[in-house]
């Protein structure tokens, strides 16, 4: 079973919504926070998993876990 993720990377001026694997982009935006918003929207609309957001450098910034998908690392205050 393979997870449902997509990576939020900067390419040159652009930001990339991109799947692990994928030979092309999944989505296209000018800024990170659109790529951020439309990676959510692809992951929650086929049945929830993780948006990975890069730096531009690459390294990993931060991830996020779209419902209905299992979060590795749950919270441990439930606000």
């Amino acid at each position: 079973m393979t997870r449902n993720e997509r990576h939020v990377v900067r390419d040159g001026d652009k930001w990339k919504v991109v799947a692990p694997g994928a030979d092309r982009a999944s989505a296209t935006a000018s800024t990170q926070g659109e790529a951020i918003n439309r990676a959510r929207e692809i992951v929650r609309n086929t049945g929830g998993g993780e948006v990975v957001i890069h730096r531009p450098d690459g390294t990993i910034r931060d991830s996020d876990t779209i419902a209905p998908g299992n979060d590795p690392n749950p919270p441990k205050d439930k606000k």
